[in-house]
């Protein structure tokens, strides 16, 4: 077996990268993303599901470079909303839409709900895909509320108007190693770091 592993992250947000980067820290890994291989193609997110849109990005990934390729799909899902933004949470003011924006209509839509009725939960989905097109899938879940304004000024997405009771804060007032250590996306890189460990470096205790 190589000495180090070859990973790629479907990503190009910096901020997405470096959270995986950072809960990965231990493994023999060599960790790439889609701005290393700007002539990628890129990849329609149209399926109905976390895992579908998961899936296809890291399998287009996988081919096109020939390397083990790490995608997730995540995203908000507000109970009040039917389970909105959901899969569109990236784009849920449109397809170019900002963070700012974003927020902008999830507050919008949230105004005058009462606080006992704000009950929403961050998903992700992770898909781990060899190049030939065999996978292995993790997930996550972090429950929460949404809160009735933009509160801190760390993370990006949703993390200003998530708000963790059990914390009392919302993500955006976290710092990293808080946001790392019970995040939806920590919860499934977990399970994919001990996945890691136990199968591919069986050696490795950190």
């Amino acid at each position: 077996m190589a000495d180090t592993y070859q990973l790629v992250i479907a990503s190009r947000n910096q901020g997405k990268v470096e959270e995986i980067r950072a809960m990965l820290a231990g493994l023999p890994l060599e960790i790439f993303s889609l701005s290393d291989y700007p002539e990628a193609p890129a990849i329609v997110e149209d399926g109905d599901s976390f895992l579908a849109n998961a899936l296809k990005k890291a399998r287009g990934l996988a081919a096109y470079t020939g390397k083990t390729a790490l995608a997730d799909d995540s995203g908000l899902e507000v109970d009040r909303l039917n389970g909105a933004p959901g899969i569109y949470s990236s784009r849920y003011a449109g397809e170019e839409a900002t963070d700012e924006e974003n927020n902008r209509k999830l507050l919008a839509e949230m105004r005058g709900v009462p606080a006992d009725e704000r009950s929403a939960a961050f998903r992700c989905v992770l898909v781990l895909c060899r190049p030939d097109g065999t996978y292995e899938e993790f997930a996550g879940r972090w429950p929460g509320q949404i809160w009735d304004g933009l509160r801190g000024g760390n993370g990006f997405g949703y993390d200003p108007l998530f708000y963790v009771p059990a914390l009392g804060k919302t993500v955006a007032e976290m710092t990293p190693e808080e946001k790392n250590l019970a995040s939806h996306r920590s919860q499934a890189v977990r399970a994919l770091k001990e996945y890691l460990r136990g199968l591919v470096f069986p050696g490795c205790s950190r």
